[in-house]
């Protein structure tokens, strides 16, 4: 499932054809376009200003606050804080990044009620022993299903939820991994494993609703990088800490295409010195915000209906 992108406009707008070259820079995916003549329709579709661009039928420029729906043109800020028409290419890169490896994931969601729940078994075997559990113990989950833990495992696998070693025992249940990684994080007082990437870890906070602390190193420095998650304040140490994010979605499974490629640096410089050699990977380098907000979007509600 590739986002769909759609621009919201006032008739005539200028800044729609400076917005359409932006994206064609960025994307080769078609984009709708949409004239909006009154406020009663700019309410309706949430135009927020003219041009909105929508992914996914979403406000991905939204700032959080009160929306100023209306026919009215639009202004922006770039990622260097600056007043603009529309976004920069930059900006549109990273959340077309964001949204594709979110549509990805989601269609790694099993819908199946017995693959929710044995899914859901393993993510708390995982944040409460540290470890995954064995198909034994996940027969009392699959028993009256109809169907064995094994074909389970199995569905899951192919569907990318888990990823099964070659003995078919659990290797990855996203975010956790069986295996250290260099993202290491602690659960609360309690248990200590292994994310598969850097937005893996900071997702693992808004999945329990919990307190976490990450620790990994840069990829290029080894420089040690922690982040506290509490009670909605996250703390980051260095305070100039950033991710990046690799492009490479849909592609294959998560744990062999990009999660290597996902990982914490110091700041932007050595984030920018390590993109650069490794030239031909696409992918963006995110605040700690947005990183925040990936890790969320990807594996908050996992757990939700469970907890």
């Amino acid at each position: 499932m590739r986002p769909t992108l759609e621009i919201l406009h006032v008739p005539g707008c200028p800044n729609l054809a400076p917005l359409l070259a932006h994206l064609r820079r960025v994307t080769d995916r078609p984009v709708a376009t949409r004239e909006i003549s009154t406020a009663s329709e700019a309410a309706a579709t949430g135009m927020t200003g003219s041009p909105t661009l929508l992914v996914n039928g979403v406000d991905v420029f939204a700032n959080g606050g009160p929306a100023a729906l209306g026919v009215a043109c639009r202004l922006y800020r770039d990622e260097h804080g600056a007043v603009a028409p529309v976004p920069s290419v930059a900006q549109l890169r990273q959340v077309l990044a964001s949204a594709e490896l979110t549509a990805w994931r989601d269609l790694a969601r099993p819908q199946d009620p017995t693959e929710q729940a044995v899914h859901r078994a393993i993510l708390r075997a995982f944040a409460t022993a540290g470890r995954p559990p064995t198909p034994s113990d996940l027969d009392p989950v699959t028993q009256g299903s109809g169907r064995g833990t094994t074909e389970i495992l199995a569905a899951l696998h192919n569907l990318d939820a888990i990823r099964l070693d070659q003995d078919g025992h659990i290797a990855v249940a996203y975010p956790f991994s069986a295996t250290p990684t260099r993202h290491r994080v602690r659960i609360g007082d309690g248990a200590v494993v292994h994310a598969m990437c850097a937005v893996d870890a900071l997702g693992i906070s808004a999945m329990l609703a919990g307190h976490t602390r990450i620790e990994s190193v840069d990829a290029i420095t080894g420089q040690p990088i922690a982040v506290t998650m509490t009670a909605g304040h996250t703390s980051w140490s260095p305070t100039e800490a950033v991710v990046f994010l690799s492009a490479k979605a849909g592609s294959g499974p998560s744990a062999t295409c990009c999660c290597d490629d996902v990982n914490f640096f110091a700041d932007a410089a050595t984030a920018r010195r390590w993109v650069t050699a490794h030239q031909g990977l696409p992918g963006q380098i995110l605040t700690q915000a947005d990183a925040e907000d990936l890790g969320t979007r990807l594996f908050g509600t996992l757990l939700a209906s469970a907890r």
